[in-house]
């Protein structure tokens, strides 16, 4: 999914794509019952405008940086282990934690990108609400964020992920859709995760090379 290294990747939007990329915050993120788009209303009230804000300034030096925060959030999302959503595709390597990164996954090794512009966006909303907002969020404003900046229609987008302490390389291999998966697996994967043909069409249709 998305483009391979060194292809530029313009984003092109449907009512279908943007049904589909806010279904992924609601139907990946079942177990967090508690999702609202109010949820830091009164703890960090300006977290979106901050997200929009310096997803703009990285748009200024890279078209294709929308398309891979999409990205980011739609393959967080896709590993399910217990959460989904939750920001594990952010952790890196560490053998104290015995954390194997789904970084390095066969999906994202070499073709996640956009995690700079994740750390810049984390440090602004931490120097305005210290440890308040989870990283989890971050992702999934900033997939908003990517879609409204680039053209696209604006949504609210429902908040409150707790941020995962592991990360689940394997479940990374088997679950996220590869560019090598035929119909049949594509549409068992999209359908383990609570989507339809319909959501495998519109993700599909997101990304134009």
């Amino acid at each position: 999914m998305g483009s391979s290294r060194g292809v530029t990747t313009t984003l092109i939007f449907s009512p279908l794509a943007t049904t589909f990329l806010v279904t992924i915050g609601l139907l990946l993120c079942q177990s967090n019952a508690q999702l609202t788009s109010t949820f830091y209303a009164t703890t960090c009230p300006n977290v979106s405008g901050i997200v929009s804000t310096v997803i703009q300034q990285a748009l200024q030096s890279d078209a294709r940086i929308g398309a891979s925060l999409i990205r980011l959030h739609f393959h967080d999302c896709f590993v399910q282990d217990g959460q989904g959503c939750d920001g594990s595709i952010l952790l890196t390597d560490n053998s104290t934690t015995n954390i194997q990164s789904e970084q390095n996954a066969a999906p994202n090794v070499n073709s996640a990108r956009g995690f700079g512009v994740v750390d810049n966006i984390k440090t602004a909303v931490e120097n305005a609400c210290p440890g308040v907002v989870s990283c989890a969020d971050i992702l999934a404003l900033a997939a908003e964020a990517s879609v409204s900046l680039s053209g696209g229609p604006s949504w609210s987008v429902p908040l409150g992920r707790r941020d995962s302490r592991s990360a689940n390389q394997g479940g990374a291999n088997a679950s996220i859709p590869a560019p090598f998966d035929n119909l049949s697996n594509l549409t068992s994967k999209f359908s383990a995760v609570g989507l339809n043909t319909n959501d495998l069409v519109a993700l599909s249709g997101t990304y134009s090379n």
